[in-house]
């Protein structure tokens, strides 16, 4: 039997308290799927990957922060080169009462090519 996806890394949702997530917070939960956005225009950070979450109800992508500067390169490049598609991000833990930087952590796979 093929693996359909292939664990890829776990991080924190970096600088959750300076984005969106309270607009959408109680919506977050274990298993809730996130995209992640390439962000070319950021000038903090040249790899910089935006975690986004969508709904129905929402008006647009809301930006719930960002993959680690620590944990992003990788990331990055694919989705450079074309293969953003191949990730998928799904939210892992959820906790409102840890530091803002640990409150949301995110489990990336890697999806199998159809």
């Amino acid at each position: 039997m093929e693996t359909k996806k292939k664990y890829y890394m776990e991080c924190h949702l970096a600088g959750r308290k300076y984005y969106d997530a309270d607009e959408v917070w109680d919506k977050l939960r274990v298993g809730t799927v996130v995209e992640l956005e390439r962000d070319l225009e950021n000038k903090f950070d040249g790899n910089a990957v935006a975690v986004m979450y969508s709904d129905e109800e929402t008006e647009g992508p809301v930006c719930l922060g960002y993959i680690p500067r620590e944990d992003n390169d990788t990331i990055a490049a694919f989705m450079d080169m074309g293969w953003g598609g191949i990730f998928e991000c799904r939210i892992s833990r959820v906790n409102a009462e840890a530091y803002s930087e640990q409150q949301i952590y995110l489990t990336i796979k890697i999806k199998r090519r159809q």
